[in-house]
Formats: C-alpha cells, sequence, structure tokens
C-alpha cells in the first residue's frame, strides 16, 4: 500500500530512540565474578583429573600456552589491541605475578591429595581476607555485621581444617596459603585497575605461569627428586611425560579456565569495591561440589558439609548486607 508523505513536517511525531541502559559497575562486576569462578572451577577439576599423571610443570605450562593463545587471539583484539600491553607499573604487575602463583602452586598441590570441594571451602577464606584487606589497604568500609559475617565464615574454615585432631593433615594449609595469596594479589588488582585494562592483567598473569614453568621444568623437570611418598610432592616433582592425545580436552579446559577466568575476575575487581566482589566468589563451592560427585565420586562428610553451610551462609549474608546498603544509597 502507498501513503502519501504528509507534508506538515510538524505534525510529525517521530518516536524517541529507545536504547537498553548500560550494566551499572556493580551489575557488571558482578557478572564477571561469577563467570570467573564458573571457569575456575572447571579448569581446577581438569588439573585435579590431570595430577595423577602429569607434573605440576607441564600442566602450568600447557595451561599458559592455550591461555595466551585465547587472549592474544580472540580478548586482545577486541580489546584495544596490543598497544594496550604496554604498562607504566611493571614492578606492581612482578609482585601480582609472584602472588598469582604463590595461589595457583599452592592450591593445584592441594587438589592433587585433596577433595576438590574440600580444598575450594578452605581456599574460601580468601573473600574474607580480601574484605579485611580492602578496609586496612584500600580504606574501603565493611561495617559491623559483614564482620560477624566474617567471623562466622572463619569459623567454617577452622571446622573444615579441624586442627589439633586426627583428622587434621598438613596438606590442608595449602588451601589457606594459596587463600592469602589470593588476597594480596587482588589488592594490587584494585591499584592496576586505574591504569591497566583487565586483559593487560590477564596476558601478564599467563606470563607469569609461562615463565615459572619453563624455570621449574629445566630445573627438576627430569624427577630426580620424586620419591613417590606423597600426591601433593609427586605432583610438584614428576618428571615431564608426553602428553597423550586423549589427555588433550582436559589440557584444553586448563587453559579456558585459566584464560576466561583470568579475564572476567581481572575485570571485576577493577571496576568494583573488593567488599563487593568477594562474597560473589562464593558461587564457585556448590560448582566445585557438583565436579566432585561427578568426576571423582567424591561427597563431603558431615563436618566438612557444616563448615561448607558456615562459609556460605556468611558469604550469602554478606551480599544481602552490601545489597541493601547500595539500595539505601
Amino acid at each position: 500500500m502507498f501513503i502519501a508523505p504528509v507534508k506538515d513536517s510538524a505534525r510529525i511525531h517521530r518516536p524517541k530512540p529507545t536504547s537498553r541502559p548500560a550494566l551499572s559497575a556493580a551489575t557488571l562486576g558482578a557478572l564477571c565474578a561469577v563467570g570467573a569462578a564458573a571457569a575456575f572451577t572447571l579448569g581446577d577439576m581438569a588439573v585435579k583429573s590431570l595430577s595423577g599423571s602429569y607434573p605440576l610443570h607441564q600442566v602450568t605450562l600447557i595451561r599458559a600456552f592455550v591461555a595466551l593463545g585465547l587472549l592474544v587471539g580472540l580478548v586482545i583484539p577486541f580489546t584495544g589491541g596490543l598497544a594496550q600491553l604496554r604498562t607504566r607499573r611493571p614492578v606492581i604487575h612482578l609482585l601480582r605475578g609472584c602472588f598469582l602463583l604463590g595461589a595457583n602452586m599452592a592450591f593445584f598441590l592441594a587438589l592433587a591429595a585433596m577433595p576438590i570441594a574440600d580444598a575450594t571451602a578452605i581456599f574460601f577464606i580468601s573473600p574474607m581476607v580480601i574484605a579485611v584487606f580492602s578496609v586496612i589497604f584500600l580504606s574501603e568500609t565493611v561495617g559491623p555485621r559483614r564482620w560477624a559475617a566474617i567471623g562466622v565464615g572463619f569459623l567454617g574454615v577452622l571446622i573444615m581444617i579441624r586442627p589439633g585432631t586426627e583428622a587434621f593433615t598438613p596438606v590442608a594449609l595449602l588451601p589457606l596459603l594459596a587463600a592469602t595469596c589470593y588476597a594480596a594479589l587482588h589488592m594490587l588488582t584494585r591499584r592496576l585497575g586505574a591504569t591497566d585494562s583487565a586483559a593487560t592483567m590477564a596476558v601478564y598473569m599467563q606470563l607469569a605461569f609461562l615463565v615459572f614453568s619453563v624455570l621449574v621444568g629445566l630445573g627438576i623437570g627430569d624427577g630426580r627428586f620424586d620419591a613417590g611418598t606423597h600426591a601433593s610432592l609427586s605432583f610438584l616433582l614428576r618428571a615431564w611425560v608426553w602428553p597423550d592425545p586423549a589427555d588433550a580436552l582436559l589440557f584444553l579446559l586448563t587453559g579456558l579456565g585459566s584464560a576466561i577466568g583470568g579475564f572476567l575476575i581481572s575485570q571485576a575487581y577493577r571496576i568494583c569495591e573488593a567488599a563487593l566482589i568477594a562474597p560473589l566468589e562464593y558461587v564457585a563451592m556448590p560448582m566445585a561440589i557438583f565436579w566432585g560427585f561427578v568426576v571423582f565420586s567424591e561427597l563431603p562428610d558431615g563436618m566438612s558439609w557444616t563448615g561448607i553451610l558456615l562459609i556460605v551462609g556468611s558469604g550469602i549474608y554478606m551480599i544481602w548486607r552490601e545489597t541493601r546498603a547500595r539500595n539505601r544509597e
């Protein structure tokens, strides 16, 4: 049907262009944190699956190559190009890389000897430490009720570790070491966020893994120190072996989890307060329980469930308190 044009342009009522409202920084940061948790737990499952057959430095090397390929091939071109890899704060990147290595290596060694759900639960002291560090180093505010929730979370971690009992094992201290390094890592992430992009930080993270794995491989890669007495020590000291093609998917998942998780979590801490993002990382807990049950036929015992519920419950409460505070603002 032909419609004659209206000559009186003043009578034309043109609809105003509509556009979707941009996501707030808090919402975007929350989505990044949840996505990072999913990516990291998938990668952790793959690392644990490989820990009985390959050395840690080999898994880390292949993981770093896959992650760097993904970042340079897909992420960097869409986030500003290679020019954004220039940084004015190389010392902070170096320190951040050291804390990153400490966190990942300690946690991976724990995975070799512990159920993935237990290691993840103990590691979740890190959001509590991050919240504390955010007050000390970033002058952010944590109210008395959130302090109480942090205390409940610490109680849950103690129940998981069970110090002073026969159930206690020194390997349970590895996730604690990982958690402390992780908290320090993200304090530096907040400082870098003002000048460096999430993609930049993710690339330097993978370069740190690459350098570490090469150095360790050259130093102890022949396996001469592996006595085969403990799963974690064997994972650290085992000799390099030629990868089985059947394990290619697992190696690929380690790299994908590291690249995507590293990018998303860097973005989350870059644009949001640490005290808001930290509790959201608790969503990795049910994911870890799922992978432990489906892949490794592991389920937490009664005491572990108690600790997990305290840790997750305190995290949910902190999220609720933060949401109420922001709504009032």
